[in-house]
């Protein structure tokens, strides 16, 4: 069920990924939100070209489908150079990083995706190429090994991870600009929907616009997927114009509410409030009860229901709020003693 989810923020298959491809803005200038972030890759693109120098290697990081892959591209545009695209466990092997290196041009970008799962022995191979823009190959082995030095040209190394803190901290070190992507604001996610539906040159309402990006979950990923949807409902059910009504109808239909939240986030929340009384329960237990893989619900399901405060997570486990009791129509959890770190008792 939650590979499949329309408001899933990773791809949920290849040609969902080549559906995004043809929304992604071309320059700094097109992309909507994380201005902070683009205002300081602006002016070390700027810099890097009135020196003529390669950028210097940039790592991004933040939760899924809000832009990384996207604005690798745009700064690569922006360099006037192309970007050669990969992926941590792709690396299996030292020599795959060489290969991938060797193709590059002075100035390309080489972008490597969830570059926290690429593999300790090939991270070796990528430090000297970061810092002096060679790669050590060792020949054979014992008392007859050697070392033979490749030289690669200047380039720029763009990764990308949703886990930061699972990388090293020695290849974190070597990353000059380090960004972190945050979830969009509804006004910049209304402005997303708004390009992509010009596009698509659909024709839409303000209120309709507004309606897809409260249910976006923060996420342009979703806000375009989203989009798509009540575009195909508008064709097929209505007269091709996308109304307020339109949205409610086609997100209805895929099981998306108000919120942005789904069948699985409604089941997570009701297992918590009536299986378990509201909590506190642990997420193990819990995974079991769902028949869900608990990796799943702690990466796809819980960080929004957290950053709507339907959710607190405590030491002891996961608890419903009031609120998200609410929206799910069960019983609010009473409120009980707290228990602190030396073990004395005390009431909230």
């Amino acid at each position: 069920m939650a590979l499949d989810r329309v408001i899933a923020p990773t791809a949920t298959d290849t040609a969902d990924e080549h559906a995004g491809w043809a929304l992604r803005p071309q320059r700094l200038a097109e992309y909507v939100g994380q201005r902070d972030t683009l205002e300081r890759l602006a002016i070390a693109v700027q810099a890097a070209r009135g020196r003529g120098e390669s950028l210097d290697h940039v790592l991004l990081h933040g939760p899924p489908g809000l832009g990384k892959t996207t604005l690798a591209h745009v700064i690569a545009a922006e360099m006037g150079t192309k970007v050669h695209v990969t992926s941590g466990p792709a690396l299996s092997r030292g020599t795959d990083l060489v290969a991938a290196l060797t193709r590059l041009e002075s100035g390309d970008v080489l972008f490597i995706d969830e570059i926290h799962r690429t593999p300790a022995a090939v991270e070796e191979f990528v430090y000297p190429a970061m810092e002096d823009f060679r790669v050590d190959v060792t020949l054979d082995a014992g008392l007859n090994a050697r070392t033979v030095q490749i030289k690669c040209k200047p380039f720029t190394l763009i990764g990308a991870t949703t886990r930061a803190g699972l990388l090293s901290a020695p290849l974190r070190s070597r990353f000059g600009l380090i960004h972190h992507l945050r979830f969009y604001e509804v006004a910049e996610l209304a402005a997303i929907v708004e390009r992509s539906a010009g596009l698509f040159d659909l024709a839409i309402e303000a209120s309709a616009i507004d309606a897809i990006a409260r249910r976006s979950r923060g996420t342009p990923r979703i806000a375009n997927r989203l989009l798509r949807r009540v575009r195909d409902f508008s064709s097929v059910r209505s007269d091709g114009r996308a109304t307020a009504g339109t949205v409610d109808e086609a997100l209805e239909l895929e099981g998306v509410d108000a919120y942005g939240l789904d069948e699985l986030d409604r089941t997570y929340l009701r297992t918590i409030g009536t299986t378990y009384n509201g909590g506190p329960v642990g997420l193990e237990a819990l995974a079991a009860t769902m028949n869900e893989d608990s990796g799943t619900l702690e990466d796809m399901v819980e960080p929004f229901l957290l950053k709507l405060g339907f959710v607190a997570r405590h030491r002891r486990g996961r608890e419903l709020t009031e609120a998200g009791a609410a929206h799910v129509g069960v019983a609010a959890p009473a409120r009980k003693a707290q228990e602190p770190e030396d073990g004395v008792l005390f009431d909230e």
